[in-house]
């Protein structure tokens, strides 16, 4: 039926299936380059003052700093609210109701100063996924080249299949080769 030369050498193939593809040269060899974090390589591009900036974005972005800003904002007009409003609590208000003029320039120099530094920390913040995208871009490639080794590599097996099918003189209709080879790859 089949020789056992044939036999042999299909068995060896095989077993080393990539020295196959290297000696009929469609082998795409696959990289070794290990995945970069983009976490780590954004953080050794931070200046001190990008990691300071990151620092206030992060906290200022936050629920607790909300929370402060609001307990500040109650307690504050409340208080010169009741001290404007209720004389007999004997309290002297030191930001008079209903101008609050000391309250308001403290916030706006507060917005003031912190509104660059949450720019900055936004751009940065913006640089990281640019960055993520990248990587993403970069595996997807690699990916898409591996993907396409194996395929290659499927259809030579297919191929392989068929020819020792021949060899053979296996009894094959139309309808078993189609199961075999993908409607695309018929030749």
């Amino acid at each position: 039926m089949c020789p056992p030369a044939l036999l042999r050498t299909l068995s060896r193939r095989l077993k080393a299936p990539l020295t196959l593809h290297r000696a009929i040269g469609y082998f795409t060899p696959m990289t070794n380059e290990t995945v970069r974090n983009a976490n780590q390589i954004h953080a050794e591009n931070l200046s001190r003052l990008d990691r300071a900036a990151m620092w206030v974005t992060e906290r200022i972005g936050s629920v607790g700093f909300f929370l402060i800003i609001l307990v500040w904002t109650i307690v504050w007009t409340g208080y010169n609210i009741a001290a404007t409003e209720i004389s007999a609590l004997g309290w002297k208000a030191f930001d008079p109701f209903p101008a609050f003029v000391a309250y308001l320039l403290i916030s706006n120099v507060i917005q003031i100063l912190l509104m660059p530094l949450i720019m900055v920390g936004q751009n940065l913040q913006g640089r990281h996924t640019e960055t993520r995208a990248q990587l993403d871009f970069e595996i997807n490639q690699k990916a898409e080249a591996e993907v396409a080794a194996i395929l290659e590599h499927l259809a030579h097996n297919t191929d392989l299949i068929l020819k020792l099918m021949r060899h053979l003189n296996y009894p094959a209709d139309d309808a078993k080769t189609d199961q075999i080879v993908a409607p695309d790859s018929k030749k």
